[in-house]
């Protein structure tokens, strides 16, 4: 019995174990290599996105709004990781460049950029930056941007998409146009806060003076405040003021004007229907005064009592100024309201 048994002792001693087949011992070290490898650059990535959002916090903890050259902006926006907001003002402020916008669009984006910075909410998931022209050509060339100004979202993952650049021709650039764009984009709401301006209280005080002290000195002879002339002259102002689009402007603040970057042409009429520019408001209300001034010509030639020949003066004098220049307001009307069949003389 033990003879036998030996052998069959020795062939199970020399069996290998099952639960260590051929080849198991470099695969479990290739694994073991791998996760190493894993698991190091991904700490890697976290220290990396640690430093850049320290970076940004200690430039925010400066300056709300941080300028970006070339090298900047590819690391810190384009390149990943990065978990947090970027928005970016794509500008011209150099002198020489003659932006006018810029410089308007940048007075609202550092108060948009300021309420946010000392708010109660501020975090480091949203910051504001700035690249100039001057400083960052190769970044324009890069995005194919051939206008300024413009504002860039860059969200913390994937690239911008259409709705992430922001339609300052037809919203304007409003401190509260660009809060309300930011809050749909990342769902960051900012309250601006305007520092205290007070020219409108010292315009209305010089005014309430000047009134005040002329009634003063008139205060024996008040036959002007019924003078019906005056009265019209004033509603009138406010007429022009009003229908010409003032109110808008003061709610949206649009550019006064658009140059067009490739051929350096000045556009004064905004080409939609949904927007202006000031100095098409200011284009309408010189319009509608030369109008009104034509109808009371004519309104003159038709009543007073003087002068044949003066009178049919005026009349054709009036009626001159109510032609073109109505066909003139009618043009600007069909260049904004495309497929608007009517036109007279001026298409």
């Amino acid at each position: 019995m033990g003879a036998r048994g030996a052998p069959s002792r020795r062939r199970q001693a020399g069996r290998r174990p099952r639960y260590l087949p051929t080849g198991s011992f470099p695969f479990l070290l290739l694994l073991l290599l791998l996760c190493i490898q894993l698991g190091g650059g991904q700490k890697k990535k976290e220290n990396l996105l640690t430093e850049k959002v320290e970076q940004l916090m200690e430039w925010s903890s400066r300056r709300s709004i941080f300028r970006m050259n070339g090298d900047k902006f590819r690391k810190f926006i384009k390149a990943p990781p990065r978990n947090y907001s970027m928005i970016v003002m794509f500008t011209a402020l150099q002198p020489q460049r003659q932006c006018s916008v810029c410089r308007q669009a940048n007075e609202e984006y550092q108060i948009l950029a300021n309420s946010w910075r000392y708010s109660s909410a501020f975090c480091n998931k949203l910051f504001f930056s700035m690249v100039d022209y001057d400083e960052g050509t190769d970044v324009f060339q890069q995005l194919n941007m051939n206008s300024a100004p413009t504002f860039m979202h860059f969200p913390p993952k994937g690239r911008p998409k259409r709705a992430d650049t922001f339609d300052l021709q037809r919203i304007g650039f409003a401190a509260e146009q660009l809060a309300k764009w930011i809050a749909d984009r990342t769902d960051v709401h900012i309250r601006v806060f305007r520092p205290p301006n007070y020219s409108g209280t010292i315009a209305l005080a010089l005014l309430v003076s000047l009134v005040g002290g002329l009634l003063y000195l008139r205060r024996n002879n008040l036959e002007f405040i019924y003078n019906k002339t005056g009265w019209a002259m004033v509603s009138l102002c406010i007429v022009f003021a009003m229908t010409s689009g003032q109110m808008w402007n003061h709610i949206r603040g649009p550019p006064y004007a658009h140059k067009n970057p490739h051929n350096g042409q000045v556009s004064y009429i905004h080409g939609s229907s949904q927007a202006q520019f000031v100095a098409e408001s200011h284009i309408i209300l010189v319009l509608n005064a030369a109008i009104t001034m034509g109808m009371v010509l004519l309104n003159e030639a038709a009543t007073s009592k003087g002068d044949v020949g003066k009178r049919r003066i005026i009349c054709l004098v009036g009626l001159g100024l109510v032609v073109f220049f109505f066909s003139f307001l009618l043009s600007i009307f069909r260049s904004k309201y495309h497929g608007y069949p009517y036109s007279f003389l001026i298409k």
